[in-house]
């Protein structure tokens, strides 16, 4: 090999050249999920944003919907109501699956992916049957207390949710960070706060986020496991889409909980930038 073709064999790849697969730039793979989105997000989003400030009769714009929200008398408590059961949804998911995350990454099972398809494999059946099924068990252990039906009920329903972000981050956490707290004398308490945990943040944001915002607006399962003390903000929405004439407030009482799991997300992300280092949250 003469020295021309060996500084040509040196040289790097061009970059343009790693963007394509085949001929085929990578980016062009995104193509029929950004047609999803448009068709099931983005045109969705502007049809609700259309009937949020337009009025059911005469179509024009107007600003009573949102002022029928405000109008209506204990809608924060049912908002309230809502959210309270979601948080406890959250914190119920989180205190389960982290430690089975923990568990399921340090076991030395060589079928350990198998295992957390044996969690998530519920997901492959419809939500409402598995809701059914959840009444069915909660009646044969005699578990008549409404808004614990309904915890227990979110809880199943969302836990994979949280599972699979925890478990993606936690078996792909650095060991010797983990080893090398335990060589320099640090309690597995101690490795679990100061190590184990900032190290997961983004797993536990992401799992929280994943499970918090459906459960918020979520009807189906409080109209299965509950009854009138347990409706929530997500039945009201329901109310009004199952109401021929109630689009228009619907789409407003929806854009408005879109604001606020909108401004969940980029105070939770807001939160957790920059804090990924160790300790980082401490």
């Amino acid at each position: 090999m003469n020295n021309d073709s060996a500084v040509v064999a040196a040289q790097p790849i061009e970059p343009q050249k790693k963007r394509k697969i085949r001929g085929i730039k990578r980016s062009a793979f995104a193509l029929p999920y950004l047609a999803l989105s448009i068709v099931f997000v983005i045109v969705p989003l502007f049809i609700m944003l259309y009937y949020a400030f337009t009025d059911g009769v005469t179509g024009s714009f107007t600003g009573e919907n949102f002022v029928h929200f405000f109008s209506r008398p204990n809608i924060m408590a049912v908002m309230g109501k809502s959210f309270l059961v979601a948080l406890l949804t959250t914190v119920f998911c989180l205190l389960l699956a982290y430690p089975l995350a923990l568990a399921l990454s340090s076991s030395a099972l060589n079928k350990k992916f198998i295992i957390v398809m044996l969690f998530v494999l519920p997901m492959w059946i419809n939500s409402l049957l598995r809701t059914y099924a959840v009444k069915i068990v909660l009646y044969m252990l005699d578990i008549t207390n409404a808004w614990v039906a309904v915890t227990i009920g979110m809880v199943y329903d969302f836990f994979p949710f949280m599972l699979l972000p925890l478990y993606s981050v936690v078996s792909g956490m650095d060991k010797s960070l983990i080893e090398a707290s335990q060589d320099l004398g640090a309690s597995p308490l101690k490795t679990l706060v100061k190590v184990r945990i900032p190290l997961s943040l983004p797993g536990i944001i992401s799992g929280v986020l994943m499970v918090f915002m459906p459960t918020v607006s979520t009807f189906a399962i409080s109209d299965v496991l509950g009854d009138t003390s347990t409706y929530m903000f997500g039945n009201i929405i329901n109310q009004w889409f199952a109401n021929s004439g109630g689009w228009n407030i619907g789409s407003a009482y929806s854009f408005l909980l879109l604001i606020l799991i909108a401004a969940t997300v980029l105070l939770a992300n807001k939160l957790t930038k920059g804090k990924t280092e160790i300790g980082g949250v401490l």
